[in-house]
């Protein structure tokens, strides 16, 4: 049985910087795009960042470029969201998901039946 259970989370101060984990198990991270979601209470779910399967390429959404990075460990079956300059508009539970690799460059908000797994989400609280 797949599962992808997130870790991380927490609460931080405006400024400050958190890393969230995705464990995939047993997924392979060579055939599968992963992102990362958030969702704000009383706001839809949004993508704010992608790592694809196989050459590893990046995308991210304008909201986080240049403050969050993604990153993963295939061999350790991991993906890592390194969050810096955290704002309060970044609260938010946050959500790892695995997309089906279709070649190319990953999609940071796919059509929501395009995502096959989701994990159980993690609380990123930033406090002003």
């Amino acid at each position: 049985q797949v599962q992808l259970v997130e870790s991380g989370g927490g609460l931080v101060q405006a400024g400050g910087s958190q890393r969230l984990s995705c464990a995939a198990s047993p997924l392979s991270l060579e055939y599968y795009a992963i992102g990362w979601f958030r969702q704000a209470p009383g706001k839809e779910r949004e993508g704010v960042a992608c790592v694809s399967s196989n050459h590893g390429s990046v995308n991210y959404d304008d909201s986080v470029k240049g403050r969050f990075t993604i990153s993963k460990d295939i061999g350790k079956k991991m993906v890592y969201l390194q969050m810096t300059s955290l704002e309060p508009d970044d609260t938010a539970r946050y959500y790892c998901a695995a997309v089906p690799e279709r070649g190319g460059d990953c999609v940071v908000r796919p059509p929501m039946h395009d995502v096959e797994y989701w994990g159980q989400g993690t609380q990123v609280t930033v406090s002003s």
